[in-house]
């Protein structure tokens, strides 16, 4: 795990409330007391097996999608930083599409790709159906890779991976969330305060939902995961859990 990924997880620990579910939809109780232990997937490995995670900013699809990553073995990718770079790179003064289509692994790595100005780029580009399309093949090509992956973002379940063996729409509460992402960016050195990355969540949720091209909504078929009053373990164990019953484990 990278050292940015690292803090992330430990501010959200910090930050996350705990308590007891208030809305697993389609999972039972007993769910938040699986353990993270290792599973042995050796014979699974050969095949391929995806699971798709969906939600809005600071649900904590991005923990979970690394926690399931890692506990099964599988690869990961943060679809977000996708439309993160591009918006970035259209900051810069480059079209939008055009900065799609050109995206370079290395630009994922660029620095600044988390500020709430970017993120306010990512969600306008987003809603470009040709910025879409040039980033659909990079993702399907991803999730089809051998040996399973784990993808999160807002359209993986309904547009990018609709056959995908495992959905989960994970969200929380405008505060909780505006809460999560204002520490995490005020512990990155930003200057911002909670009421700025609340209006910023609530504009970004409106385009991401109301935009024409696979709006932010959950896939008929997935489990919806409130992280609102679970701890960072508790929601990872509730996703742990649902992997488990589809492969049967």
């Amino acid at each position: 795990m990278q050292p940015f990924q690292r803090r992330n997880d430990m501010i959200l620990q910090e930050t996350w409330r705990t308590g007891h579910p208030t809305r697993i939809h389609r999972l039972s109780r007993s769910t938040a007391s699986v353990t993270d232990t290792p599973l042995l997937v050796a014979n699974r490995t050969h095949m391929t097996f995806t699971i798709a995670i969906d939600g809005p900013a600071a649900a904590g699809k991005g923990t979970v999608g690394r926690r399931l990553a890692a506990r099964f073995g599988y690869a990961h990718l943060d679809t977000g930083l996708l439309y993160r770079a591009t918006g970035r790179r259209m900051l810069e003064g480059l079209d939008a599409v055009e900065a799609a289509r050109s995206l370079r692994r290395t630009d994922l790595d660029a620095p600044g790709l988390r500020t709430p100005e970017v993120g306010q780029a990512a969600s306008r580009v987003a809603a470009i159906p040709d910025v879409r399309q040039a980033l659909i093949d990079f993702q399907r090509a991803f999730a089809s890779r051998s040996g399973g992956a784990v993808l999160d973002g807002r359209d993986i379940g309904t547009v990018i991976c609709p056959e995908a063996e495992v959905k989960l729409y994970v969200t929380a509460t405008d505060e909780v969330r505006a809460g999560r992402r204002h520490s995490e960016l005020v512990a990155a050195g930003e200057d911002i305060t909670y009421d700025e990355v609340l209006q910023d969540l609530r504009q970004r949720d409106a385009r991401d939902s109301a935009r024409a091209a696979a709006p932010l909504k959950p896939a008929g078929d997935a489990v919806v995961l409130d992280t609102s009053q679970l701890t960072i373990e508790q929601a990872v164990a509730a996703a742990i859990a649902q992997v488990l019953r589809v492969q049967g484990g």
